[in-house]
């Protein structure tokens, strides 16, 4: 077993992977930044370094300071968790060669997989449908119009090596698409370090349904699928485990389809293969996230299953720790991320000091965060502050349970989406489970008229 992790991570996440090191016996180190110097887990992990000032790009995102503080503290392993350096190949290799362990999978995987157009061309190879799409590299803006007529508007403009729902942009017609390559191509390298980007046909109204996988390099076994088509931006809001509103038959395929794409690609490690479906049930391989998602918790809770400490046991030559048949579905799981941001304001971000807090509990209720009374919303990361995750028998008891855990949540000093998230689940077509990538965008007028209406006096969450 791993000895010693040094966490190249913050927030929740960083906490989520100490939590899982400390019960497994491993040693942790964690990094943090000037800002962060008053993080629950600078105090938690066995020891803490700082690694540089507030910009990711001087701490977080510094692959050499990060390798130097690892092989300095005597650590044997490197724990990257999700976004930063967590799909970042270069990293992954400088870990490597160092001859330390990465806990993820192999960086030739992982480079394969992080470009779009590499892991289509895959996906053609192995027979799994892809959604139609091509490489804009070298051609000139007559040639790229072209290649968009032949796919057909609206299309999608996509960074080659994105993800996370940044560099990404719908093109509705002729008229924006070069301003809108051009926009994209920008994101892309502030986002990725990388400006590539290419065109890919848009699939009206799909669900976003993605399979969660382990793999030891001898067997993989999925754990299911998760629902993820509340999206605001790209970016998910609300997750849920498993999926009812799609057929067992469309469930096995995409199960047989990850497990395909794993093994093809000698994967090691926990991965995610998301997928859009449409409303005929045709489904098209969209990415591969070589990494641990932010809705893993979805997929534990209904598993019983620590994927983290897989993570290390996989990592570690240990194995997996159970086989296919022991893996099954128990309730039903919903997250919603917790963003310091103003829906009334148009989502605008929100910082300052935490003055009040109180988070929810009882049964199956799980607030992870690493925010606290006193603490300080700081402009320089992700606006996610928190999740909450409830699990329940039924799908219709685990959104009351969500109610319930949101009602008990109050966040004073910053805005958040708190409210936003409550009138979503009080929203009909969300009942009913009449939802797409485009719900969010269809009904968000409508949602954020209601915040007011069912939030009655429930804090100051709402405001």
């Amino acid at each position: 077993m791993i000895k010693k992790v040094l966490i190249a991570n913050r927030g929740e996440c960083a906490l989520a992977i100490l939590r899982s090191a400390k019960e497994l016996g491993i040693k942790t180190v964690a990094v943090y930044t000037e800002v962060d110097f008053k993080e629950p887990i600078v105090y938690l992990a066995d020891e803490a370094i700082c690694v540089g000032k507030n910009f990711s790009k001087d701490s977080y995102l510094n692959t050499e300071a990060l390798i130097t503080t690892a092989i300095q503290m005597g650590c044997d392993a490197i724990h990257p968790g999700y976004g930063f350096l967590s799909e970042n190949f270069n990293f992954a290799k400088s870990v490597e060669e160092n001859g330390l362990i990465f806990i993820g999978p192999p960086s030739d995987v992982i480079k394969a997989m992080s470009d779009k157009l590499i892991a289509k061309n895959l996906m053609k190879e192995l027979s799994i449908p892809t959604v139609a799409g091509s490489n804009i590299k070298g051609l000139c803006d007559e040639e790229i119009k072209l290649i968009c007529r032949k796919i057909g508007y609206p299309i999608l403009i996509k960074s080659r090596f994105g993800g996370g729902g940044k560099g990404m942009r719908r093109v509705d017609d002729e008229n924006k698409l070069l301003e809108l390559i051009e926009l994209t191509r920008k994101e892309a390298q502030n986002s990725f370090g990388n400006n590539e980007v290419f065109v890919e046909k848009f699939i009206e109204n799909p669900r976003h349904i993605e399979v969660q996988i382990l793999s030891d390099g001898k067997k993989v076994i999925h754990l299911f699928e998760r629902e993820c088509s509340l999206q605001k931006n790209s970016q998910k809001i609300i997750e849920e485990a498993p999926c009812y509103f799609i057929s067992k038959t469309l469930k096995e395929k995409l199960y047989d389809a990850s497990i395909k794409i794993a093994k093809d690609s000698n994967y090691v490690g926990a991965g995610t293969c998301e997928f859009l479906v449409d409303k005929d049930e045709n489904f098209y391989f969209m990415e591969m996230n070589t990494r641990l998602q932010v809705e893993h918790a979805v997929t534990e809770a209904i598993t019983g299953i620590d994927i983290i400490k897989e993570q290390f046991r996989v990592a570690s030559n240990l194995g997996i720790s159970f086989k296919q048949e022991d893996v099954k579905i128990d309730g039903h799981s919903i997250e919603v991320r917790v963003n310091a941001t103003n829906p009334l304001k148009d989502f605008i971000p929100s910082s300052g000091e935490i003055t009040f807090l109180l988070t929810p509990s009882g049964m199956d209720t799980r607030f992870e965060s690493s925010i606290y009374k006193g603490s300080e919303i700081s402009v320089f990361y992700d606006s996610m502050i928190a999740k909450i995750i409830v699990k329940d028998s039924t799908r219709l008891n685990a959104i009351k349970k969500m109610r319930r855990a949101i009602e008990e949540t109050i966040i004073e000093g910053i805005d958040t989406n708190l409210g936003f998230l409550y009138a979503i689940l009080f929203n009909k077509d969300f009942l009913r489970g009449n939802i797409d990538t485009s719900f969010i965008e269809k009904n968000q007028n409508l949602i954020i008229k209601e915040i007011e209406e069912v939030s009655n006096n429930f804090g100051t969450w709402s405001k």
